[in-house]
């Protein structure tokens, strides 16, 4: 299996946040884009699918820091958390990482914070379905909106949403794709035997 490993690395930045650092990883899942500021990683995201890949996309170093934002303010800090975030996922690849220890910073309502907190506290190699998940959160008739709010899961793998899946056991929506979720699944336990996608929850 083919280890994660650093590329390109880039900035943008959005009206009244921190800048935020864009650095692009190979993974075997293909590339991986990896967003963070100063507080902490923001995002993960999955290469795009083909439809998406046909848009023309600029490169991660095309867009600069603004020429008011002092180089070292929050940059360094950024670049570091890209830089743990790369390595970490790359032992987690190699299968010598179980647990990333990380500082997270994503943004959502209220309740979608709740619901990724609740994905952190699923141990590796296991799952839950989305009932399993709703009734941790004390809301147990509250599945459909938890599956929703998984998938607006902005740090897939390091907030793990693929281990939740359907009521008996199959593989649901996933942001990646349901092949991404199963190889998930399967490198953190092989023997796990995984049903095909079904509506289910």
């Amino acid at each position: 299996m083919k280890s994660a490993n650093t590329a390109t690395t880039g900035s943008r930045q959005t009206p009244g946040s921190d800048p935020v650092l864009v650095r692009r990883i190979e993974s075997p899942l293909g590339e991986l884009t990896l967003k963070a500021t100063q507080q902490g990683l923001v995002g993960i995201e999955f290469p795009p699918s083909d439809e998406a890949s046909q848009t023309p996309q600029p490169p991660a170093d095309s867009v600069r820091l603004p020429t008011d934002q002092p180089e070292g303010a929050g940059a360094d800090r950024a670049s570091t958390i890209l830089d743990r975030a790369a390595a970490q996922l790359g032992e987690y690849f190699a299968g010598v990482r179980k647990d990333f220890d990380l500082p997270l910073c994503p943004e959502g309502t209220e309740f979608q914070l709740a619901a990724w907190s609740a994905l952190q506290t699923i141990p590796y190699g296991e799952t839950w379905s989305y009932g399993q998940q709703a009734t941790f959160m004390g809301r147990p008739t509250a599945s459909r909106a938890v599956g929703a709010a998984n998938g607006r899961n902005p740090l897939p793998i390091v907030v793990p949403c693929h281990r939740v899946v359907g009521a008996n056991g199959s593989l649901t929506g996933f942001a990646g794709g349901i092949d991404t979720k199963a190889a998930l699944l399967q490198l953190e336990s092989p023997e796990q035997q995984l049903l095909p996608s079904a509506a289910g929850r």
